[in-house]
């Protein structure tokens, strides 16, 4: 049960994902699974000024197939994305929203920047033929909020909407705080998860000139978490959403239910802008507060879908975090980066990867962690790199940490009635 027995209990009914690994939950699965990477050359702007080459791009995508063509055309590709995957999440989940209240049923979306393509196009339009040829859309299709304001625009849902812009910990913050919503009685079912496409020259450049991404020229080689020759992320877009509902509301209409959503943890660093501490402080706290949360020990934890980005010190953090959590019982772990197969999805991330750990608990397969082809002594704990793994997983734990020194943590279960 949960940390606070009397809580309303919240459950995972659906899923969504549109990946660069796969644009349905199967697909991707079967991918994350097989080791099967979705990294490749980038196609979606021109690279050739910058050192990153290769990203996770989302293919063979077409918003049509979801969303009503006139009204596709009004959204940016974040946007486009997460009203795709949460088409997919509530056809899965079976629920129809004309049986139940929509003034409770929410919308809670995570996105680090909103619509950066369209952005850069914008300001290429003022300089180049003057601010009175903007779209008149401009500000519709690029603001962060605009993925939510949509998803609720699909399903008229009228309850609680909202956008976390947490940066990287966007998306899995947002599963949490959709948690929340549900557990203190605000909302009966919520749809949540995180989005992004930020694939252009914009967002290639500011990363760049940090020098936080990958250079190597192999796409199948550049996201090495863990490994020791790791140097930076590499980049990619698409969402990943879930259906969150009341025990009671998913009993009640017989749904099927993956998992139990049962804690969740958010904390800051307050240390630096962009860089975690490499103890790892901040993100043990977060992880030690969705364990309290959700009512588990340390010892109770049988599966860890990192944040592993690929960065030097982001790797080292967080391996320092989990064993300041966890002690001894870190070494018995496994820990596998979803990210050495699709790349780092920014505010996406938590979606896409949340998606992955449910599906590790229904099938009880907990993908690889991929190029950690020269082990780095600092990153010593057991990060499943001998391919997929059989494994019976009832708790797992989802970590998203992001600049700013943003943290958070979901706790996830194997569904006990």
């Amino acid at each position: 049960m949960a940390a606070n027995s009397s809580a309303t209990r919240v459950v995972i009914t659906g899923l969504g994902a549109i990946t660069p690994a796969g644009i349905d939950v199967d697909t991707y699965w079967k991918n994350l699974t097989g080791g099967v990477s979705g990294i490749g050359p980038i196609t979606r702007c021109d690279p050739s000024d910058f050192p990153c080459k290769v990203a996770g791009e989302v293919l063979d995508f077409e918003p049509g197939d979801y969303i009503e063509r006139k009204a596709a055309r009004r959204m940016a590709r974040f946007t486009q994305f997460m009203v795709a995957s949460a088409a997919q999440a509530v056809t899965d989940s079976g629920i129809d929203f004309d049986a139940i209240d929509r003034d409770r049923v929410g919308v809670l979306v995570g996105n680090g920047g909103g619509g950066y393509p369209l952005i850069q196009e914008g300001v290429e339009t003022i300089l180049e033929r003057g601010g009175m040829k903007l779209d008149p859309l401009y500000f519709p299709k690029t603001l962060g909020n605009m993925a939510g304001a949509q998803v609720a625009l699909q399903y008229n849902l009228r309850g609680y909407n909202g956008t976390i812009v947490t940066a990287c910990a966007a998306g899995t913050q947002a599963i949490g705080e959709a948690m929340m919503l549900i557990r203190h009685g605000r909302a009966d079912a919520v749809v949540t998860g995180g989005c992004e496409a930020g694939i252009t020259e914009l967002g290639l450049a500011g990363f760049s000139v940090m020098r936080a991404l990958s250079t190597h020229p192999d796409p199948l080689k550049a996201s090495r978490p863990f490994d020791n020759d790791r140097e930076g992320f590499v980049p990619c877009e698409g969402a990943g959403a879930l259906l969150l509902e009341s025990e009671e509301l998913a009993r009640a209409r017989g749904a099927r239910i993956y998992a139990e959503l049962a804690g969740f943890g958010c904390t800051s660093d307050a240390f630096h802008v962009v860089a975690p501490p490499e103890t790892g402080e901040g993100a043990a706290r977060a992880m030690a507060i969705a364990l309290a949360d959700a009512g588990v020990t340390p010892n109770d934890v049988d599966y860890v879908n990192a944040h592993a980005t690929g960065t030097p010190v982001g790797d080292i953090a967080e391996t320092n975090a989990l064993k300041r959590v966890f002690g001894d019982h870190a070494y018995n772990i496994p820990v596998s980066a979803t990210k050495g197969l699709i790349g780092h999805g920014l505010g996406a991330s938590g979606g896409m990867e949340t998606v992955a750990v449910v599906k590790t608990i229904e099938t009880g397969t907990i993908h690889p962690t991929v190029n950690r082809d020269t082990p780095d002594p600092d990153c010593d704990l057991d990060y499943v790199v001998e391919g997929a793994r059989k494994a019976t997983v009832k708790v797992a734990i989802k970590n998203s940490f992001g600049f700013g020194g943003q943290n958070s943590c979901l706790v996830l279960r194997a569904y006990e009635a």
